[in-house]
């Protein structure tokens, strides 16, 4: 498999709740991280006292954060919105070659920032909020 180029990691968004997915203006930076909880369940006869885990015992979760220039695009107003609304919205990670992860989230953050001699740019961090689905393209 080829290098990817880090621009084609797309952060999509439900842009009127029904399934219309538009992409997140301005993004020059994404990260998408997927963690699950381990369960430890060693006991007194854990062969070796090694620590023991349980298979699918913990709960999974993934983030997502961002960075860019601000563009005052349809996007950007609607994670405002979402934001201030404390709701919850359908979004998809593109991994080129790779696959799409989906599924809902919410934004759990959402910073401003500008110099006087700069350009407008913004963070974000959103959590998922629910099962998240993965499909291979």
């Amino acid at each position: 498999m080829a290098a990817q180029k880090g621009r084609d990691l797309l952060l999509k968004i439900d842009s009127d709740g029904v399934g219309t997915f538009v992409t997140v203006a301005g993004l020059r930076t994404r990260t998408l991280g997927l963690n699950a909880q381990s369960v430890d369940v060693t006991d007194m006869e854990s062969a070796g006292e090694w620590r023991e885990l349980l298979a699918g015992g913990g709960i999974k979760r993934a983030s997502i954060t961002g960075a860019g220039l601000f563009r005052d695009a349809q996007s950007d107003a609607l994670m405002r919105q979402l934001f201030f609304d404390g709701a919850i919205r359908a979004f998809q990670v593109t991994i080129p070659d790779f696959g799409i992860i989906a599924g809902p989230f919410q934004i759990t953050a959402l910073e401003f920032s500008g110099r006087h001699d700069g350009e407008l740019t913004f963070d974000m961090a959103l959590e998922s909020a629910g099962e998240l689905t993965f499909a291979a393209v």
